[in-house]
């Protein structure tokens, strides 16, 4: 599909932007969530080192579309649309940092979470804000928010409807830096650089681990990471590893994602 709203911008270091660009507040409309949708698939399929999501430097996302709210019919299908689109931006196999500057608010607090890490810019701002409108988070808020920062920060953000400064957000765990805003973009691209020149499969192994193992008993999670750890080791970055390590120490392999 030709993206209206969603842009793909390969970087010099190994790393992808994922764009959101739709005026004012980049709102979580159907239409830019079937982009994101597309965008975060064609990313897996040829995934690059790592992926940087990033709403521009005014706003990261302000949350759904509130004109597409009409009935519990249409929340339904926007419901599903919504996790559709982040379930798949957090099925990247690669790790994906969102750049948050401005606001991150309802479905914009939910695409950061979809995230592996996220950073703000100082001054950002984060927040679930639907108990306001009298309904409920429905792009994922109600379950990677109390996983994140815990069951009563979570139930205090949600049932409040209160936003939190990025001081705030990395106090509780929401947050994992805080940067001037006007470096926010390049300090995103160079910390996604710092993972894009490692074992790139080795770092899907484990995140598939730990998000999937999460979902389920610490047995099956057990028995998710027995079977991934031999998997990875018949990839051609675990022999290389390995073979460094008897070489030249730890730390000195240069993994080809294969």
């Amino acid at each position: 599909m030709e993206a209206e709203y969603v842009r793909i911008e390969p970087q010099a270091n190994g790393v992808t932007v994922l764009r959101l660009d739709r005026p004012k507040m980049n709102a979580l409309s159907s239409q830019l969530l079937l982009e994101l949708l597309d965008a975060a698939r064609r990313i897996s399929d040829d995934p690059p080192g790592a992926v940087v999501v990033y709403g521009g430097e005014r706003i990261f996302a302000a949350g759904a579309e509130i004109a597409e709210f009409k009935g519990a019919t249409e929340a339904l299908s926007l419901g599903g649309l919504f996790h559709e689109a982040l379930d798949a931006i957090a099925a990247i196999p690669r790790v994906t940092i969102a750049a948050v500057s401005g606001f991150a608010l309802g479905g914009g607090c939910e695409l950061a979470l979809a995230c592996d890490f996220r950073m703000a810019a100082e001054g950002a701002k984060f927040g679930q804000p639907e108990i306001l409108l009298g309904i409920i988070p429905g792009g994922g808020g109600t379950q990677r928010l109390p996983r994140l920062i815990g069951v009563s920060r979570a139930k205090d953000l949600i049932l409040s409807g209160r936003q939190v400064g990025s001081e705030e957000a990395e106090r509780i765990g929401l947050v994992d830096r805080v940067v001037p805003r006007e470096i926010l973009f390049e300090q995103a691209l160079e910390w996604a650089g710092s993972f894009a020149q490692g074992a790139l499969l080795a770092q899907g192994f484990a995140k598939r681990a730990i998000d999937v193992g999460l979902a389920d008993s610490l047995h099956h999670g057990m028995g998710l990471e027995r079977r991934l750890f031999a998997e990875v080791f018949t990839t051609e970055d675990a022999v290389t590893g390995v073979r460094s390590f008897f070489e030249n120490g730890p730390g000195k392999a240069k993994f080809s994602g294969r």
